[in-house]
């Protein structure tokens, strides 16, 4: 694994499902957009589905000129840690062939919680 991948900041957890009343929202698809505020104009747009313990990016497209880059490919790291994702599939060319490749995602890093016993 990268060696950045785990000095990560540990962050709090996204819940995948949110109850009101009698429907229960989950969350399955998310479209991601590369972009420095809400509104603006993006450079880069990806399709995750997440299904149980993996997801799945797809769509993946830049700009002209435009690379994924490693700190892109961080971020997304850090959003599947945040869904609980245990494994991610993408697909990608290199070298003008399709290559498959999965990630193992690393479990987020739990806060301790220190009591004062008596």
């Amino acid at each position: 694994m990268d060696s950045k991948l785990t000095n990560i900041e540990p962050i709090d957890k996204i819940a995948r499902y949110v109850q009101v009343d009698d429907w229960i929202f989950e969350v399955k698809t998310v479209r991601a957009i590369r972009v420095d505020k809400y509104g603006k104009p993006y450079s880069a747009i990806a399709n995750l589905t997440l299904n149980g313990e993996t997801g799945f990016i797809d769509g993946l497209l830049t700009r002209e000129n435009e690379k994924f880059s490693r700190n892109d490919f961080h971020a997304f790291y850090k959003f599947c840690q945040q869904m609980e994702v245990k494994k991610v599939n993408f697909d990608r060319f290199r070298k003008h062939k399709l290559i498959s490749e999965h990630v193992d995602v690393q479990p987020l890093k739990q806060k301790a919680i220190l009591k004062l016993v008596r």
